[in-house]
């Protein structure tokens, strides 16, 4: 899942200061399952920007809503056709910066500002506690690595062992939280008995599928193909 913060609440306040109707929006996956961006995020906002506004003696309406997804057109039509009904201008959105960047593309003149820090792709690996496993890199080696990421879960995204400072399986730039992912692979390829497989120099990262070729895309041709139909 993708894990975001929230942003300070005086920065995203300084966002408004020239606006007069506001919708703060919520969504209803990703930062509502790490405690960022869902409901109860986004009436909490939209209720501490409505009393510092009354506070300063400005007259700002502030509206909430939530979505169950912002990265989806059919979730984010009704919210285009409430802003354009009642004359909001300016939204804020808590979704990660996909959702910013999916209802900047689609509102027209209306500005769209960031309520949270989009941070990692992560998993929740306790109660209250993500810790980000993956990269989004797009070219995946996890098969080398008994299904462990050293390029998320190393600080210095080493491909072939540890580096010096790793110690009793800790990492040294946090030796008290992170383990040492090297440490975590070779335990793992011990437990799948593929130990001699560690001998293989993993070749130089690729990074071209995420860094060349402009804006990334994804298509599914026969879903791609049957909404084409639909629209003609």
């Amino acid at each position: 899942m993708i894990v975001a913060d929230p942003k300070p609440f005086q920065e995203v306040r300084g966002f408004l200061e020239n606006y007069r109707k506001i919708l703060i929006l919520g969504c209803g996956t990703c930062v509502t399952v790490c405690l960022s961006g869902g409901e109860a995020q986004a009436e909490l906002l939209a209720s501490g920007l409505r009393i510092a506004f009354k506070k300063d003696g400005k007259e700002v309406t502030v509206l909430e809503d939530t979505v169950q997804r912002q990265c989806e057109q059919e979730f984010v039509t009704p919210v285009l056709e409430r802003v354009k009904k009642e004359g909001i201008d300016a939204v804020v959105t808590l979704a990660c910066g996909v959702g910013v960047n999916f209802l900047s593309d689609r509102i027209g003149a209306v500005p769209v500002f960031p309520g949270v820090n989009t941070t990692f792709y992560g998993g929740n690996v306790e109660a209250g506690l993500w810790s980000e496993m993956c990269a989004g890199c797009g070219e995946c080696i996890t098969y080398l690595t008994g299904g462990i990421c050293p390029i998320a879960r190393c600080s210095k995204h080493l491909l072939n062992g540890p580096c010096g400072g790793s110690e009793k399986g800790m990492c040294e730039v946090d030796p008290k939280n992170t383990e040492c992912v090297w440490q975590l692979i070779y335990d793992r390829m011990k437990l799948l008995g593929r130990l001699d497989e560690m001998r293989n120099l993993l070749p130089m990262k690729d990074w071209r599928p995420a860094m060349d070729g402009g804006v990334r895309r994804t298509v599914r041709e026969h879903i791609y193909r049957l909404s084409y139909k639909s629209q003609t």
